[in-house]
């Protein structure tokens, strides 16, 4: 069987500026992997590039041994770092349109984690606050019965309190097989839930390793090892 991801010498230059040079990655099916790294450092455009968003400007990026394209999209459930629903729209409606456009999609469980977040199906998403705007869209994401989550920042706009219970419903609602792809600058919030970590630094892997390696050969958990290898 092969790779879930695989980058072979994977490049992305915009005109002379190289963002990603020549990185080399794989990922396994089952995996819950945080991409690490200062700002620059290439983390959105790594995501941008594994979603079909953007294209190499040389190498290879395969999902399941195929290139990245149409096939992958069906298969691959994204969540950006901005918002991109119609604000005028109903919770309930854009549950409708994910359901008819995505054969993936599990309105069961997103009505199961609107009830639990707490957020009313009939609300318009101007009402809502920033952070339940950003609740709602994690609801989509994680409805999709993907093979593989991509989830770029799921943390940042959401107040401290409710951090825990955002990644308690990543963890509940992703699929068995499947992995998660998590890019965040909030180490401490998430490393708990991570098993592997890949670190970025002016567009080069720098590392790419288990979590608990981290802990039992450094002696530190990841957001203190990420400070002393980046002198954050």
């Amino acid at each position: 069987m092969s790779a879930l991801l695989e980058c072979k010498k994977l490049t992305k230059r915009y005109k002379t500026k190289e963002v990603l040079k020549q990185i080399d990655l794989t990922l396994e099916r089952g995996h819950i992997i945080g991409v690490l790294g200062p700002n620059g450092s290439g983390k959105t455009t790594l995501i941008k590039l594994i979603n079909g968003l953007l294209t190499p400007s040389e190498g290879e990026l395969l999902f399941c041994g195929e290139k990245i394209g149409v096939e992958s999209k069906k298969h691959i459930s994204y969540l950006p770092d901005q918002t991109y629903l119609n604000m005028n729209q109903k919770v309930k409606d854009i549950i409708d349109f994910f359901r008819d456009f995505y054969e993936d999609f599990d309105e069961v469980r997103s009505y199961d984690m609107l009830q639990k977040l707490k957020i009313n199906a009939q609300d318009r998403l101007k009402t809502l606050s920033k952070g339940t705007k950003e609740k709602v869209q994690l609801v989509l994401v994680m409805s999709r019965r993907a093979k593989l989550y991509v989830l770029d920042e799921p943390i940042a706009g959401v107040d401290p309190a409710a951090r825990d219970y955002i990644l308690n419903t990543i963890l509940s609602n992703y699929e068995p097989e499947a992995s998660i792809l998590i890019a965040t600058h909030l180490i401490a919030d998430i490393e708990n839930i991570l098993d592997e970590v890949v670190f970025l630094k002016d567009g080069q892997i720098v590392q790419h390793t288990l979590v608990d390696e981290i802990r039992g050969k450094e002696g530190k958990s990841v957001d203190a090892y990420f400070r002393e290898v980046f002198k954050c």
